[in-house]
């Protein structure tokens, strides 16, 4: 993308984020758009591309195990990697785990033996495997085409350690943000925004400083993956 169309993305006022359910509306009516992470695996796959980072995926809501986020159906039929520090600190993660344990999506864990819960480099929950290098992803990753399975690989990456929140306290944070978002009547989707925007607030940028090095780190391990692969 060129700098002002970046620019547009990241400031303008229209902007609207879609998910794969949109992708009709939004190529019908030729907006400008955000893509989900089930968006952007569902392009980047049909555009030959086949891996790509982000900071955390969608997952089952708190308290309505009912909500799943599209992202989840998507990367258990789209045979793309998906380098990530784990599902996003506001979903279950235990509901998120299982859930993509269930409908065969495969979890690594990248230099660690849990699956890191976003701002935190851990959360108690298992992963499928430990690698270690970017050369062992890419046997895996060659072995799952060469069976002919279909499914996602998810690289779950920690936030750099200087920049955890301890979990105690990054739920401490989490829950004045999402009490605030159901006192002011926040909801669908409309409350990732709002809880992020609130716990930056609420811990003095500690997130927000915590989320732009995990993106930076994970688009570090996505471009050696990259090149394990040969692309």
């Amino acid at each position: 993308m060129s700098e002002d169309r970046l620019k547009l993305l990241a400031g303008g006022k229209d902007i609207r984020k879609i998910s794969r359910r949109d992708l009709p509306i939004a190529f019908a009516k030729k907006l400008n758009c955000a893509t989900t992470v089930a968006t952007t695996a569902f392009l980047a796959h049909r555009a030959g591309i086949k891996v790509f980072a982000t900071g955390g995926i969608g997952g089952v809501h708190r308290g309505d195990r009912t909500d799943v986020s599209a992202d989840l159906p998507e990367l258990a039929q789209t045979p793309i990697i998906v380098v990530c520090s784990g599902a996003k600190i506001v979903l279950d993660l235990p509901a998120t785990r299982e859930w993509l344990e269930t409908n065969g999506v495969t979890v690594l864990g990248w230099q660690c033996d849990e699956l890191p819960a976003f701002y935190s480099r851990t959360s108690g929950l298992d992963i499928d495997q430990r690698v270690e290098t970017a050369a062992e992803v890419a046997e895996i990753v060659k072995a799952r085409d060469e069976i002919g399975l279909k499914n996602a690989i998810l690289v779950t990456v920690p936030v750099p350690q200087q920049f955890e929140i301890a979990p105690a306290e990054m739920e401490e944070i989490l829950t004045e943000a999402m009490t605030a978002a159901a006192e002011q009547g926040i909801h669908g989707k409309e409350v990732t925004p709002f809880l992020l925007s609130r716990m930056s607030e609420r811990s003095n940028g500690k997130t927000l400083r915590a989320n732009i090095a995990l993106l930076e780190n994970n688009a570090k391990v996505a471009s050696q993956i990259a090149a394990a692969l040969g692309i």
